[in-house]
């Protein structure tokens, strides 16, 4: 039991926040110059103003090639404050993380010995599943962005000028897959992998949902 918690709440970690940085650009042949940088600024200011959003889809884990994959649903507040739930079907059970980004802290609701808090939610993820994860990198990840806090990488762009592939902070990050926004947004990441070491994280988005800026 204990590991079966350990392994569904590793992949909660896909789902908590970062904010969106000004990438160093390296731009793809099919768009560059003034076009690239002009789509990049409108992707740029879309994510900055767009502080509440979400998203449901399916999300693996695996590391030194042993896994499993969930549901997850992940609710981002305006002002820092994160909700993520993630259901694993094969032992029915599920799982709650949230926590501030303002703050730093996070709780753990659903797993066997009761709720677990922290000052600090990856140090808490990491005492409670053995796991180190980027927990506040992921949220800009997930958007098709770099995270703040840590030194923005060269980027490689896709022909249609979307972010395709950068590493930052230890882990690859690679988009597959990508689907039109809704109105007045850039178009969103729809498959996402990120790997680090023996450590592999995969998610397939199938919803998006976003609060008006």
């Amino acid at each position: 039991m204990k590991a079966r918690s350990g392994l569904a709440l590793a992949m909660l970690a896909l789902a908590l926040a970062g904010c969106a940085s000004a990438p160093t650009r390296a731009p793809a042949p099919a768009l560059a110059g003034d076009a690239l940088d002009a789509r990049l600024r409108e992707r740029d200011a879309w994510i900055a103003r767009t502080e509440a959003w979400g998203f449901a889809g399916k999300a693996g884990i695996s590391r030194a090639g042993k896994g499993g994959s969930g549901r997850i649903e992940w609710d981002q507040r305006a002002g820092g404050a994160y909700e993520v739930a993630l259901s694993a079907p094969i032992t029915r059970q599920s799982w709650r993380l949230s926590g501030d980004l303002a703050t730093g802290t996070g709780r753990i609701d659903g797993m066997s010995g009761g709720v677990r808090e922290g000052a600090d939610a990856e140090a808490l993820l990491e005492t409670a599943t053995g796991w180190r994860v980027p927990l506040r990198l992921l949220g800009a990840w997930v958007r098709g962005a770099v995270a703040t806090g840590v030194p923005a990488p060269a980027i490689d762009y896709d022909a249609a000028g979307r972010p395709q592939r950068f590493e930052q902070a230890g882990w690859t990050v690679r988009y597959l897959e990508w689907r039109p926004g809704p109105a007045g947004a850039p178009d969103l990441p729809v498959r996402i992998d990120a790997e680090s070491g023996d450590a592999r994280v995969r998610l397939v988005i199938e919803e998006w949902t976003f609060a008006s800026p």
